[in-house]
């Protein structure tokens, strides 16, 4: 009984990271150079998975051969999209891309379902991102990237 009553904080912390970790953050690690400059590869992050998402926020995703990737989102849904001449419109109206290096190679205009979401990695020339693998169904988005915690000297809200 003594054993009992000394194990069981121990297991209720245990529990609560689990859920923590399950259901509301969890951390990320950065892998390749597709976010480059803005993320940067080994970084590890904080992803929010209660977060609601919008333009321009940094998520995660879970691609069809279960890899993780990290990538910006720009189309949200019900939007139409096109990439033209290095600019990105967005229902026919170019928008500010700040976030990007490199050149945009064209995409072709299409309208974004209510569940989709169109991503770009901040790194243009070499980024596997929604002009190659289309857009993105909101179930496969794992959270936000909101906090980055390593390198301790770039520690801080992204």
């Amino acid at each position: 009984m003594k054993f009992i009553k000394e194990i069981y904080p121990y297991v209720i912390i245990v529990l609560v990271v689990i859920l923590i970790r399950t259901f509301i953050a969890t951390p990320v690690r950065v892998d390749g150079d597709s976010m480059k400059n803005n993320l940067l590869d080994g970084q590890i992050l904080i992803l929010s998975k209660l977060s609601k998402i919008d333009r321009y926020d940094i998520i995660v995703l879970k691609e069809a051969d279960e890899e993780k990737i990290i990538k910006r989102v720009y189309g949200l849904p019900g939007e139409t999209i096109q990439i033209k001449h290095n600019k990105i419109y967005i229902n026919d109206e170019v928008i500010a891309d700040e976030f990007g290096v490199g050149e945009t190679s064209d995409y072709a205009e299409i309208k974004l379902g209510d569940d989709e979401y169109f991503v770009l990695g901040d790194n243009r020339e070499i980024s596997k991102d929604s002009r190659s693998i289309g857009p993105i169904k909101e179930k496969n988005i794992k959270g936000e990237a909101v906090f980055r915690i390593f390198p301790f000297t770039k520690i801080g809200s992204i």
